[in-house]
């Protein structure tokens, strides 16, 4: 039988330009952000100099392009740096995550020119963004807003409050949606470029959270906020497009976000059931604690597999919808088993801080809550399976 000529390309081979990103991006989470990270969830805040750093390296702007400074980047290249950095702080990995894949890719997808040459330059250089859509009765059911639009001459004054806004401390430019019409449901809404500084507008309370610590989560308070028409991104009415089609991308950097920390709890348990010895030998040599491994590896792997599937397909501008729900559900389902596989084989040392495990398993929860919970994830891939079927 003669032999095939047939090129395998596994889904998760990289470009060289992808595969470079991704080794400068595991070496400064190794050698800039590790020795801060247990520092930084104590304290519940992100390190200034970090921030700084982050613009340095390119990686607040990646997909901006060079006319714009930022890298000229794929969505595939903003994928495998948020998990090389969540695999050693998801804290940090959703700081750079919510620039990249929800205000980046928002101001490229809806943005006029005149907007993008105003704030691209600004994010990819200098100035964090926040994505503000959530309200107290507002959660899963995103289009319930209450804050409000009222038309006024060459503006809009906003009025209302915004919860869970990630990286509201540290940003100064912030999408937020508000309706202009609240009759209209839905079609009201509107998604508006808020700046620090305008009257009105403050950040208020911080939580205090389980996970993600270092990572900034805020209330927004909009206090006659006037707000000029020349900061509507996209079309007025049109917000809800804006809105479902950016958190569409943003549940892809989510699942990146997990398999970061589910590859973080992963490296670790290898590490420690190798030293670790107990009846003469290394756990690592019974039989059972290899069975709990090779089980990790093949979890983290098939995450892996739907996170890449899904950013391949958005970049290759296919329907990517159920794949990226199907990425975001599995990955932080797998986010939370590994890491707490990976407390049960640290054993008493798995529970205290001293190791970083416990972090890891704080931090996976939130995988399963934010741009979407799970049940919302399942939701949508039912809704797709039942039409397509």
């Amino acid at each position: 039988m003669p032999e095939l000529d047939v090129k395998i390309h596994p889904l998760t081979q990289l470009t060289e330009d992808e595969q470079m990103l991704k080794d400068a991006s595991a070496e400064f989470a190794d050698t800039i952000i590790k020795p801060k990270v247990h520092e930084m969830d104590e304290a519940a805040k992100l390190d200034p100099d970090l921030i700084t750093q982050f613009f340095d390296m390119g990686l607040m702007g990646i997909e901006i392009p060079e006319k714009y400074q930022g890298g000229g980047g794929s969505f595939m290249m903003s994928i495998v740096a948020i998990e090389q950095i969540s695999r050693v702080d998801a804290s940090v990995g959703v700081f750079m995550d919510v620039q990249n894949t929800l205000v980046n890719n928002a101001f490229l997808r809806w943005g006029s020119e005149e907007i993008k040459e105003r704030f691209l330059p600004q994010l990819a250089t200098e100035k964090v963004g926040a994505y503000c859509l959530s309200e107290a009765g507002s959660g899963s059911d995103a289009f319930a807003l209450k804050c409000s639009a009222k038309e006024d001459g060459d503006a809009f004054i906003l009025n209302g409050t915004k919860l869970w806004i990630t990286n509201a401390n540290e940003a100064d430019i912030f999408l937020v949606f508000a309706n202009i019409n609240p009759e209209d449901g839905y079609r009201g809404i509107t998604a508006f470029i808020v700046e620090r500084g305008m009257e009105g507008f403050s950040i208020s309370k911080k939580e205090n959270k389980l996970g993600i610590r270092a990572s900034s989560t805020c209330e927004l308070l909009l206090e006659d906020v006037r707000v000029p028409k020349a900061n509507i991104l996209g079309e007025i009415g049109k917000g809800y497009k804006v809105a479902i089609e950016t958190l569409n991308e943003g549940r892809i950097g989510i699942g990146a976000q997990m398999i970061g920390i589910a590859q973080g709890a992963f490296d670790a348990s290898i590490s420690y059931t190798k030293e670790r010895k107990q009846f003469g030998k290394a756990i690592a040599d019974f039989q059972g604690v290899q069975f709990q491994l090779a089980q990790m590896a093949v979890e983290l792997e098939m995450a892996r597999l739907l996170v890449y599937n899904a950013a391949r397909l958005k970049e290759a501008r296919q329907p990517f919808l159920k794949e990226a729900a199907m990425a975001k559900y599995y990955s932080a389902e797998v986010a939370e088993k590994l890491s707490s596989m990976a407390i049960d084989l640290f054993g008493g040392y798995g529970y205290v801080k001293e190791y970083p495990v416990e972090k890891f398993y704080r931090d996976s929860k939130i995988g399963k809550i934010y741009e979407g919970t799970s049940n919302m994830q399942l939701q949508t891939i039912a809704k797709i399976i039942l039409k397509d079927g």
